[in-house]
């Protein structure tokens, strides 16, 4: 019953945070920064994105495209890789794998295209996969199209590793 019970509180909260997040931000669209602020599952996002001095950038004019990994993603990282990679003497590696998250302009999920190759922020590309779910690299596509004032913001499942940065 007990386990049951979680379950059911644990599908629904999955499905109404994204409808939070997405019903928040129609009105006013808030910048990249302070949606993902909003919609509570991106702490290590944003801390990396603090640590590597890049918050006032993705509060910018823009637009953006942002792949964002959310907690979940980061915690999937093999143990200490986020607590070393926010150490002030990793700044640069942490700057790559942020930046390799970030594409210039603004790319919502009709604009995809299957095998298409986008040049990120980070200098590298990365491929758009259509099927079943989308894909970019290896990273599944969770919520795409969450508008931004200043772009959107793709929520994936993992976080992305540029080739530099491995």
């Amino acid at each position: 019953m007990i386990r049951r019970s979680f379950i059911a509180l644990a599908t629904v909260a999955s499905l109404t945070a994204p409808t939070a997040l997405l019903a928040d931000n129609h009105m006013g669209k808030k910048d990249i920064v302070d949606t993902a602020t909003a919609a509570g599952d991106f702490g290590t996002l944003l801390a990396a994105a603090e640590a590597a001095g890049l918050v006032e950038t993705l509060k910018g004019d823009g637009p953006f495209t942002v792949f964002a990994p959310t907690d979940e993603a980061f915690a999937a990282l093999p143990e200490g890789t986020v607590d070393s990679l926010l150490l002030p003497e990793n700044k640069d590696k942490l700057t790559e794998i942020l930046t390799y998250h970030v594409v210039p302009g603004e790319v919502m999920s009709g604009d995809l295209t299957d095998g298409m190759m986008a040049a990120t922020v980070e200098g590298e590309e990365i491929e758009i996969s259509l099927g079943d779910s989308v894909m970019v690299d290896e990273a599944t596509v969770v919520m795409p199209d969450v508008e931004a004032s200043n772009g959107v913001i793709h929520v994936i499942d993992s976080v992305l590793m540029p080739d530099a940065a491995m």
